[in-house]
């Protein structure tokens, strides 16, 4: 970072009246040392800074006159200007403040005189009439208060006339307020001005001295009647609705003040106050005064707002300490609590809710503050155990999952201080062992982790009572924590309460140990699961751990790192992590990047001394995974000290890091590495700085430099050399091809760089400036930048260029800027639509670089004529304005043709390009300072009328029924026939009568077209579209719709800039402003057309965007009639949307189209401050058309309600100012299901999906019902009260007729809503026993759901009913329902009724087996209970049942409970074995249909799910008895033999993935016999059933298991059991790799090459043989690799080459021929290559495998490590080149290595001829998009291997023959490539882009392979690639 200069001060100079300055003349002395010389000179001066040395010698300059005994005339008169001059001073002027704090300490002796002074000039403030003119005297009042003497004495000299004043000003300032309703800018000043009029008031009450004496209380008093007035505006304010909130509330503070002050005798004042609040006052009792100030307050109703105001009012201005008010005080605290209650369930308004949070919290501070001193009954009423805490704990409860943030603060506040007010009722009893305390730990300690309030309570609790006794009610809570801390919404509160807690408990030990041993528990307890977390965690969980737990560890505990330290350097060894894990190296890096970050190490060389090796920094720089690579950078770059050296090791380093790491897929990885680099730059840069001071110290007086170890000229040079070779890798990494990810990297980085390097003028030295590493070519590659497809990399590359001090001129001759311009014309007509923005781009370039082409100053008039002394902004603005206006002359053009054939301009130049150009340049231009207006103005006038001319001709398309599909598909050329097609088509279909009578097809062709064919004149009927080049164009529709929608988009666009950025003409001759209110009112109605009637989404939704900009621009115009637009247009739209008028062009289907669009934009607009009131209105209308309609009305109306109440609810900007309205939103989505419309059911649909994202929030488990997307009914119903009568009343309606015997199963379908809604609520352990609320009465009414005929139903109320039941409620529930189930004797049942209870059962017992209550004893002997039921209804899993559907439900429980008992309890036989339930298993799976078989066309609905159920206890009933029994296997039910003959593929299908999943496991749930004696047998069960296996997953899971076991045991039974050889079953598994399907293809390719390894390895010696078989198996890998296929198919192949790597590719003889090895090493470069980040991890680990062999290890210092794909190219061709050598195979390797370099096959040719047709026949077919692999990386690393290895072996070839036919193909092909670059035309690189950069490639290509030739024929001296300097890894191979 730069010097900054430091901000200046901005202070108004202090002025006075002409009069005053020639009093000061006439009195001031010759000498200039009097006061009135003093006063002069200062108001002379114009800058209010150096006023203020004049102020500060006012006084000393008085206390020397003082001294003489005289006040003369002059001071006198100087103190009376003084007086004006302050009362003139704004209050926000320091002036003000300063004078003030000057004259306080004014001698004695001129006090009385100021006094008289300022009070005389304060009475003429006070005589004020002007009302805009009463502020100014109100905050002179407020100043005049503030800490000054002067001041506070004037306003007691005047306080009637003070109080009179202020009455008047409110009251006048009110009634103006009403007369600007609806302006709102004008009425937020008269608001803002009433809120400080009402504090100066109260200020005055507290400040003033005669306030605080009785003499005024008499009624004659003349103060008296002002208070009385007073008094009564506030009770006034306090009522009035129209206010803001902020103004309500101050006068709520106000009233109590005030009757606090007046009222006699105090001691009543609590006993008032509690009348006033509790609505109850006695009018006897109340004297006159205050019945006829506060009427409204003693005998009206008041608003809850008004209530609430006062109670906030009662606990502010009362006085609370020390029980000052005695036991009245005492019934007041408790009365205002009861009343906030009571307001707590009336109060839904989110500003009032969050008023109310804080008035609780405010009350107990009140009570904590009484409580230190009060009466034991009040202790009583407030303990923990008291009714007032158990409400104010059931508030916490509903509101700290509250959306509002400082809502839930105050919950916490809340809660802290009920702990503290349980504490103060205590009278020293033990904090542990109090019951309350105890309870509220075990009731915190059992809730979900995913509850937010858990973590602040606990957090509460723990600073109360201490850590060590939660630790003692559960001792793993850390792991807990830290175990939740992968969510993204928990960390915050996770990290506060893990540092609460540690901080907590280290003090605890500290007092309770004294050796130093209490630091291994405290390690024990926080910094080991921190560590497993950091190695074995999960992404995120690790990410946010290292973010927000380990920064707050180290910064309490420093001292741990060492700790951590070790640990993880004895585990680095074990592991090293991979792509998905860390590994304890990662955790080392992050632990010493936060460390060092924060300030834990001295300095980073000693830390990498002393802690973490070099070789471990360089294989974080290149580990695998992205977290560990960006940690230790993070490590190099971050330092506590901005200043600290960067050492030449940590340079060296970086160079390293940049080498490898540009190319990173992940956007916050890029993001992270742009940012720590960009630290690192300014660490360099403020070093530097302190190295120049040395190096000028050093110089005068050559000190010893404590701060580097050398010569501050050295470290200079070597940063300077440092930076020039970063740059270099940088502008290296911009190379023709190079991918997306590089290139923003690259830019982003340069950027940083010139941005932390600025060109400063002056004698700031800057180390390094980027503008003198820049040439010609290098600026010529970052404009080369702009043909970028991405839109980043083109805004990078622009801004880059605007930062360096170098220019287009300095390195761009005119004919190559004329050339720029030109293409850029071009490109902006093309019909590619980023195209148009690389126009843009180049335009914006050119205007700003000011290389323009000098032919466009014939647009410019005289007065705008271009002079050569211009300032930078004029030419910007000259250069802006005459590109405008060549831009406008050729879209002028293009529209006129446009009008004339739609077809022709979308074909050949559509419009969009052009217009997207001028809003670009226009939204560079500093709009708001232009010079040159008057030229503007016209320019603005035709823009507009260009922009209603382009949506008069595309408006048909876009408004049309169909626009996506206008123009058939086909390759028809007669356009004429086309048009008329179109034109049939464009005829609305869905206005309003469309929903009114159905529409016969052949109808169609009645429309009348005449209006139609009006709009689209002069139709053009030439047989064929010629384009600009002449060719004749095919035009598809989508040609013609891209062309409409994109240029409708950017006249959207284009207006809302005009908006946003032109000042608008306050009145229409006015001169200064580019927009008149007319076409404001135009622009307004096009936006209003276009929302209204286009049907295409992008169209309206981009119109959404600009209309926001104007409704934005509207709301902040001081023009009311503009103000008012918004509303006039909200009524005018809300008017016809409530007719269903069939002749209107709104559009009711596309769910309103644009409709709800408009509403938003105009509602979003709005001020937020205000009271949105146009919100209120629109919602409550909507609302009320939402409501089921009559028989006879239109159903469009509630259509239309319906998507625009989705779209308000979906708005984020209107936030918690929709949520009063959610109750409703809800009861009309509910209703609207039950209509018999569908378009009414489809938006209720929709509405009420929106209102179910805004109620739980954004869904953010995978989960469908996500624990955090839940919510307590207590807190539901409490926010949405009205939700509960409505959804119980529907729920029971459903209830009572859901299994009638009327065949109508769909008489309901609003029950799957009410089902959705209430299955994500849930019961709290902390709901308490409050059942105003409760959640019990929708349990038998859920429970009756469960009979619906529909089964989507059934399952939906089962899955209601689990979160409705407590968990300890769980299993009598359970049993309840099992004995409603009906006996096998009984007669009549439906299997519906069973069908729904036992879904019921199954879900509960699920969730009460998935809770955390599993090891508790109770937990196992409910279970058993539960089982002694199930057995009981036993003949509902058998086939006394005849239901499958039934039968396979109730065999899922048995399974459930077999999972959840199956375990032996403290030495006792499992429960399941001790209940006989396995032998009752063992009958159900012997009866069953798997033993007796079923016909293969049996069909009976429920089957295969029954047979699942069946197959999976079948399966675990199997593994019972072998766990027991081991190899007794008589007692099992079926044998996996059994299983694997069914007929069904169920069956087969789960049998196989049990097996599967065990012999992955390997042998640790069986013991190793079980296993081996399991699968003794079974190989040939695999064979035969491979064989005849036709269902492809069995196929695959067949295939999966004969992977996992050993050939040996399997492949010699092949010839006895399935009649095939060994080498036969291999030519089998080839067939299927190479024909079946991909996922059976990629396993049968493992399973292949297993086979191959395994031949390969027992026939050693006759391996000739199987040649065949290996060139076969060679080929299918190298199939396998190509990018087309599947993702799966490429990972297998991967796979497949790290299990060969040791056999065949590092092998130390060479295994394959030659050709095919060197193919399989292909394969694995391809896929390093792939676009796919799993694909290239998988392949990095074939190289790692490859890297750690006994012959190859010497290779590079990366073996046995993870490392990135990025470095695993060059690795992988670099230990390929040491095997060509280890083979002594480099004659015949080396050519191969050579055409690789070349490209086979590639044709220069064919390159061009394919992109010539993909720019012609596709409209969207993009250029190539490279995202990763970049052709001239791999090349670049080829290259250095090769040339290192001809280097090091000095190889030279034995005949010449091979390399001469190479050296042919380059000369032909360098000849080609000149003859191709010759025939591109000028500016092809932005013109052509696709083909230059192909032909680019292809020309590094031939130069390195050329360049290689040459050196073998010794005619060349070996030379780099690209210049580069010789990379680290080069050097570690070298």
């Amino acid at each position: 970072m730069g010097v900054k200069k430091k901000r200046e001060m901005q202070v108004t100079a202090l002025t006075v009246r002409h009069q005053d300055l020639e009093t000061l003349r006439s009195f001031a002395d010759v000498e200039g040392k009097n006061l009135a010389s003093l006063l002069l000179n200062c108001v002379q001066l114009k800058d209010g800074v150096s006023q203020i040395h004049y102020v500060k010698q006012i006084v000393p300059l008085l206390e020397k006159t003082d001294e003489n005994g005289v006040c003369d005339p002059a001071i006198q008169k100087c103190l009376d200007i003084l007086a004006g001059i302050y009362y003139s001073l704004s209050v926000k002027n320091p002036l003000k403040k300063l004078l003030a704090s000057s004259l306080n300490g004014l001698p004695e002796f001129f006090q009385t005189e100021a006094i008289h002074s300022f009070t005389s000039h304060l009475e003429e403030e006070l005589n004020t009439t002007d009302l805009y003119s009463y502020r100014k005297v109100v905050d002179n009042i407020s100043s005049c208060m503030e800490n000054f003497n002067l001041g506070r004495a004037s306003v007691n000299n005047l306080l009637k006339n003070v109080l009179d004043f202020l009455q008047k000003s409110l009251t006048e300032i009110l009634e103006e307020n009403r007369k600007f309703a609806g302006n709102h800018i004008v009425q937020t000043q008269l608001m803002n001005d009433l809120l400080v009029g009402i504090r100066v008031s109260m200020t005055l009450v507290q400040k003033v001295q005669d306030f605080q004496e009785n003499l005024w209380k008499a009624s004659s008093s003349p103060i008296w009647g002002s208070m009385c007035g007073l008094l009564g505006i506030f009770t006034k304010f306090l009522s009035d609705g129209d206010l803001l909130q902020t103004i309500q509330s101050t006068s709520g503070l106000a009233v109590i003040l005030f009757i606090k002050t007046m009222f006699q005798p105090s001691e009543n004042i609590p006993e008032l106050i509690s009348s006033l609040l509790l609505r109850s006052v006695d009018h006897t009792k109340v004297p006159e005064w205050l019945m006829s100030s506060c009427r409204s307050l003693c005998c009206a109703d008041i608003p809850g707002s008004a209530l609430l105001f006062l109670c906030q009012g009662t606990l502010a201005m009362l006085d609370w300490q020390n029980g000052g008010m005695g036991p009245g005080g005492e019934a007041l605290l408790l009365d205002t609590v009861h009343v906030l209650f009571t307001l707590s369930s009336q109060i839904k308004e989110s500003t009032l809710e969050m008023f109310l949070s804080r008035i609780l919290s405010l009350w107990t501070n009140s009570a904590i503050r009484i409580l230190e001193s009060s009466s034991p009954s009040l202790k009583d009423s407030l303990n923990g155990n008291s009714s007032i805490v158990g409400r104010l704990l059931e508030y916490v409860y509903t509101h700290w999952e509250h959306p509002l943030d400082a809502l839930r603060h105050q919950t916490k506040i809340i809660f802290k201080n009920l702990l503290q007010m349980h504490q103060l009722t205590m009278k020293g009893a033990d904090l542990v062992t109090d019951p309350f305390f105890l309870g509220l730990t075990k009731s915190l300690l059992l809730l979900e982790w995913h509850i937010k309030g858990k973590y602040t309570c606990l957090g509460c609790l723990v600073e109360c009572i201490g850590i060590e006794h939660i630790l003692a009610i559960d001792n793993t809570v850390p792991s807990q924590i830290l175990k939740v801390m992968g969510e993204q919404s928990l960390v915050p509160y996770a990290s506060d309460l893990l540092e609460t807690m540690f901080k907590n408990h280290k003090n605890h030990l500290q007092s309770q140990i004294v050796d130093i041993t209490w630091i291994d528990q405290w390690h024990e307890t926080w910094v080991s699961p921190l560590l497993y977390i950091l190695c074995e965690g999960n992404l995120d969980q690790k990410s946010y751990v290292i973010d927000y737990y380990l920064p707050k560890l180290l910064n309490y505990s420093p001292e741990s790192l060492r700790y951590m330290v070790k640990i993880l350097q004895t585990s680095i060894n074990a592991k090293n992590g991979s792509c998905h894990s860390r590994g304890a190296l990662g955790a080392l890096m992050a632990c010493l990047r936060t460390a060092r970050t924060h300030g834990h190490l001295q300095s980073a060389t000693d830390a990498w001394e002393n802690l973490v090796s070099s070789a471990r920094i360089k294989q974080g720089l290149i580990h695998q995974h992205c977290q560990v690579r960006i940690d230790t950078l993070g490590l190099l770059c971050e330092s506590s000290r901005s200043t600290e050296i960067v050492s030449a090791e940590e340079m060296e380093w970086i160079q390293f890091f940049i080498m490898y790491n540009l190319n990173s897929q992940s956007p916050g990885v890029r993001q992270q590495i742009c940012s720590l680099l960009k630290k690192l730059f300014c660490r360099i840069q403020e070093s530097s700085q302190v190295l120049y001071k040395l190096e000028q110290g050093k110089s005068k007086h050559e000190p010893e430099n404590e701060l580097t170890k050398e010569q501050p000229s050295v470290s200079l040079q070597k940063y300077k050399n440092f930076m020039s070779s970063i740059c270099n890798s940088l502008f290296e990494a911009l190379f023709p091809g190079s991918s997306y990810s590089t290139r923003f990297s690259a830019l982003t980085i340069l950027g940083s760089i010139a941005e932390v390097f600025p060109v400063l003028e002056g004698r700031v030295q800057v180390v390094y400036q980027l503008s003198h590493d820049i040439d010609a070519g290098r600026f010529q590659t970052l404009i080369e930048c702009f043909t970028s497809t991405f839109e980043e990399v083109k805004t990078l590359a622009f801004d880059l260029l605007m930062k360096l001090s170098v220019t287009a001129v300095q390195f761009q001759n005119a004919e190559k800027l004329q050339g720029l311009f030109e293409a850029a014309l071009e490109l902006s007509t093309s019909t590619k639509p980023y195209d148009c923005v690389t126009a843009s781009y180049l335009l914006n370039f050119l205007i700003w670089q000011d290389a323009v082409p000098s032919s466009l100053s014939a647009y410019l008039t005289h007065g705008a004529a271009c002079s050569s002394g211009d300032k930078p902004a004029a030419v910007v603005e000259r250069n802006t304005f005459m590109v405008i206006k060549c831009l406008m002359e050729n879209l002028d053009e293009d529209v006129s043709q446009a009008e004339n054939s739609l077809l022709r301009a979308a074909a050949s130049f559509p419009m969009y390009g052009r217009i997207h150009c001028v809003t670009r340049a226009l939204q560079k231009l500093p709009l708001d300072r232009l010079k040159l207006v008057s030229e503007w103005t016209p320019v603005v006038e035709k823009l507009l009328l260009l922009s209603y001319r382009i949506s008069a001709v595309v408006a048909p398309v876009i408004q049309s029924s169909s626009p996506e599909g206008l123009i058939p598909m086909d390759t028809d050329s007669e356009s004429a026939s086309r048009l008329q097609v179109i034109l049939n088509e464009i005829q609305p279909r869905d206005t309003n009568d469309y929903f009114n009578q159905a529409k016969i097809l052949k109808e169609c062709d009645n429309f009348d077209l005449e209006d139609l064919k009006a709009s689209v004149s002069n139709i053009d009927t030439s047989v064929d579209i010629k384009g600009k080049e002449g060719k004749t164009y095919d035009v598809t529709a989508q040609m013609v719709l891209v062309c409409c929608w994109r240029s409708m988009k950017e006249v959207a666009l284009l207006l809302g800039t005009l908006c946003q950025l032109l000042p608008m003409q306050p009145v229409p001759e006015s001169s200064d402003g580019l927009l008149t209110m007319e076409q404001v009112k135009e622009i307004g109605d096009y936006f209003k057309q276009h929302l209204l009637q286009s049907r295409h989404r992008g169209a309206f939704e981009l119109a959404y965007t600009g209309f926001v900009k104007l409704t934005e621009i509207l709301n902040r115009c001081p023009n009311v009639n503009l103000q008012k637009l918004p509303e006039q247009w909200l009524w005018n739209v809300l008017e016809e949307v409530k007719c269903s008028n069939p002749s209107s062009k709104l559009c009711a289907t596309r769910r309103s189209a644009g409709i709800p669009f408009y509403i938003q934009a105009l509602l979003a607009s709005e001020p937020k401050k205000g009271k949105m009131d146009l919100l209120k209105i629109t919602m409550k209308e909507l609302i009320l058309l939402a409501g089921p309609a009559d028989n006879s009305q239109s159903t469009v109306p509630q259509v239309h309600a319906l998507n625009i109440l989705r779209a308000l609810f979906r708005d984020t900007r209107l936030g918690e100012n929709v949520i009063p309205f959610v109750a409703d939103g809800a009861k009309a989505a509910i209703l609207g299901f039950t209509s018999p419309v569908w378009a009414v059911r489809n938006s209720s649909t929709l509405l009420f999906s929106s209102l179910i994202t805004r109620i739980f929030g954004v869904k953010q488990g995978k989960g469908e019902h996500s624990k955090t997307n839940r919510m307590t009914g207590r807190e539901f119903f409490s926010r949405f009260p009205e939700l509960y009568p409505f959804l119980l009343k529907q729920l029971e309606a459903v209830a009572d007729t859901v299994d009638s015997d009327v065949g109508e199963p769909d008489r309901h379908p609003s029950m799957f809503l009410l089902l959705l809604v209430l299955e994500r609520l849930y019961p709290s352990p902390m709901d308490g026993t409050s059942s105003a609320l409760s959640m019990a009465p929708f349990i038998p009414f859920i429970m009756r759901c469960s009979r619906s005929p529909v089964y989507r139903s059934r399952e939906m109320a089962a899955r209601a009913l689990v979160p409705f039941v407590m968990i300890d409620q769980v299993p009598n529930t359970i049993r309840a329902l099992l004995a409603t189930l009906p006996n096998c004797t009984d007669q009549c049942f439906r299997q519906n009724h069973i069908h729904g209870t036992l879904l019921q059962v199954f879900h509960l017992l699920q969730a009460y087996a998935d809770s955390k209550h599993r090891m508790d004893s109770d937990f196992q002997q409910e279970l058993t209970d539960i089982t002694v039921c199930t057995k009981a209804k036993l003949w509902l899993a058998k086939r006394q049942n005849p239901c499958l559907v039934t039968r396979a439900v109730y065999i899922d429980i048995l399974f459930l409970l077999t999972y959840c008992l199956d375990k032996p309890t403290k030495g006792n036989q499992p429960v399941l074995e001790r209940l006989g339930f396995w032998e009752e298993v063992r009958g159900i799976v012997s009866g069953s249909e798997l033993i007796t078989g079923l016909p293969c066309t049996f069909k009976v609905p429920g089957l295969p799910q029954y047979l699942e159920s069946l197959t999976k206890l079948a399966i675990a009933a199997v593994w019972a008895v072998l766990a027991k029994a081991r190899e007794q296997t008589r007692d099992v039910p079926i044998t996996f033999s059994q299983l694997l003959g069914s007929s069904f593929p169920e069956v087969r299908l789960l049998t196989l993935e049990a097996l599967l999943e065990r012999f992955s496991a390997g042998s640790s749930q069986l013991g190793e016999q079980g296993l081996s004696y399991l699968l003794h047998n079974m190989g040939e069960d695999f064979l035969k059933l491979a064989m005849k296996e036709s269902h492809p997953e069995c196929l695959c899971k067949i295939l999966r298991i004969l992977h996992c076991m050993d050939p040996s045991e399997w492949l010699p039974l092949t010839e006895r059991c399935i009649h095939l050889t060994p080498k036969e079953f291999l030519i089998w598994t080839m067939d299927i790799a190479s024909n079946d399907r991909s996922e059976i293809q990629g396993v049968a390719l493992r399973l292949t090459s297993k086979v191959i390894a395994y031949h390969m390895k027992t026939h050693e010696e006759n391996r000739d043989s199987l040649a065949p078989q290996l060139k076969r198996w060679v080929q299918l890998v190298i199939l396998s690799c190509r990018d087309h296929l599947p993702t799966e198919s490429r990972l297998a192949a991967a796979e497949v080459l790290t299990s060969v790597t040791p056999l065949v590719l590092t092998n130390p003889c060479l295994v394959l021929d030659l050709q095919d090895t060197l193919a399989l090493w292909r394969c694995v470069l391809i896929l390093l290559q792939s676009e796919e980040q799993a694909v290239r991890d998988a392949a990095t680990e074939t190289v790692t495998t490859a890297l750690s062999q006994e012959n190859t290890c010497q290779a590079t210092e990366f073996a046995f490590c993870q490392v990135d794909a990025s470095i695993a190219v060059a690795l992988a061709l670099a230990i390929l080149c040491d095997l060509l050598q280890q083979w002594d195979q480099l004659d015949p390797g080396l050519p191969i290595l050579l055409e690789w370099l070349l490209g086979e096959g590639d044709d220069p040719v064919g390159y061009v001829e394919s992109a010539h047709q993909g720019e012609d026949d596709y409209l969207f077919e993009k250029s190539e998009v490279s995202f990763w692999a970049e052709t001239l990386t791999f090349l670049k690393h080829l290259y250095r291997q090769v040339l290192h290895l001809l280097c090091k072996s000095g190889w030279r070839p034995p005949s010449s023959e091979r390399l001469g036919h190479l050296q042919r193909t380059v000369s032909e092909q360098q000849h080609l490539l000149s003859q191709l670059f010759r025939e591109l035309p000028p500016a092809a690189e932005f013109l052509k882009t696709v083909q230059f950069t192909r032909l680019r490639i292809q020309e590094e290509r031939t130069s390195a392979c050329l360049r290689l030739l040459n050196f073998l024929e010794g005619k060349e001296e070996a030379a780099p690639l690209f210049s580069a300097s010789q990379t680290l890894l080069q050097k570690q191979v070298t």
